[in-house]
This record gives structure tokens, C-alpha cells and sequence, in this order.
């Protein structure tokens, strides 16, 4: 369990690597890398030359080996600003407030929930009051935020293939410097 802010890219990587053997918190069958893994092609199909955004997604749900569902966003955020900079971190801390946010104001966004997000989103605060939407839109890369959610959501398919966690490598190691 790793719980001080990564300061190593080699210390992130080992961390990632250990995810292989780590259920999926949300999904049976699925490791935690291999929905990381999901992600992160997902973003990157959808926006090539965004690495920042990809890889935001491949660690989105680092603060799950060290906390609660309820924090995890934020926790995880915090693990990584100082080594993958402020806007991966802000769209990884706001992941959790955009599910919250997408259930609120998108009416067919709800039954896309796996059923882990389902019994999650309860515990995270449910659908988002009309201030919290505000404030939520007030946010820097919120709408990143929402594109890293919806990608969450779709990158829970067990025996999906995607590229493995060692074509991240350079773009990991590019953003942290």
C-alpha cells in the first residue's frame, strides 16, 4: 500500500505493475489495471494528442488500494499532482463529481452505471444538488473530468484487449519530467 504523494516514476510504475493482480473494485473479472488499461485507450482514441487526458485515465483509481470509494478521487489526486502535474490530478480528484454530476444532469447517464458504480455513487453523495453542479462547472478541467467518467464507465469489459501497461511507459515518464 503506497500512501505518500509519488515522487518516483519508477515507484508509480511498480504500483501500476502490482494492479495485475488486484480485482477490479467494481467489476468481477476485471483487474484494476486492466480497467486503468481500458481507460486510458479509450481517452486516447477518442483524443490522441491529449497524453495528459489518457493518462489520467490509466490511473484514475489509484486511491482505491489506499482508501475509501467515498475519497478515493481526491486521495488519489493528491498521490499524484507532484509527479504527473496539476491537471492530471485535478480531472483523477474530480472523477468521482463527475459521475455524480453526469447522473444529475444527463438523464440516460444512470443506466450506463455498472452496478459496483450504482452501490458507489450512494456512498459518494448520490445526484448533486443545483449548487454543487455550479460549483462543480466552476472547477478547472471539469469537463475533462466528465470525458475520464464516461470512459470509466465503458472501460469495464472483461477479455477486452488493449495495449499493455508498458506502451504508457514513455507518455508516464514524458509527464513526469
Amino acid at each position: 500500500m503506497h500512501n505518500e504523494p509519488f515522487t518516483n516514476i519508477d515507484v508509480l510504475i511498480a504500483h501500476l505493475e502490482a494492479w495485475s493482480d488486484q480485482a477490479s473494485v467494481e467489476v468481477e473479472g476485471l483487474t484494476e489495471l486492466d480497467h486503468g488499461l481500458q481507460c486510458a485507450e479509450t481517452l486516447a482514441a477518442q483524443s490522441p494528442e491529449d497524453a495528459e487526458l489518457a493518462i489520467a485515465g490509466l490511473v484514475h483509481d489509484i486511491g482505491h488500494k489506499i482508501t475509501s470509494p467515498e475519497t478515493h478521487a481526491e486521495d488519489g489526486a493528491a498521490l499524484l499532482g507532484g509527479l504527473l502535474g496539476s491537471r492530471v490530478a485535478a480531472i483523477v480528484g474530480l472523477h468521482v463529481a463527475a459521475k455524480r454530476y453526469l447522473v444529475t444532469t444527463d438523464p440516460d447517464y444512470r443506466a450506463l452505471l455498472s452496478p459496483g458504480s450504482v452501490e458507489t455513487l450512494k456512498m459518494q453523495g448520490g445526484d448533486m444538488t443545483p449548487e454543487e453542479v455550479a460549483a462543480f462547472e466552476a472547477q478547472s478541467w471539469w469537463k475533462d473530468a466528465v470525458r475520464l467518467r464516461r470512459a470509466d464507465e465503458a472501460a469495464k469489459v472483461v477479455g477486452r484487449t488493449t495495449r499493455g501497461l508498458s506502451d504508457w511507459l514513455p507518455k508516464l515518464c514524458q509527464l513526469a519530467g
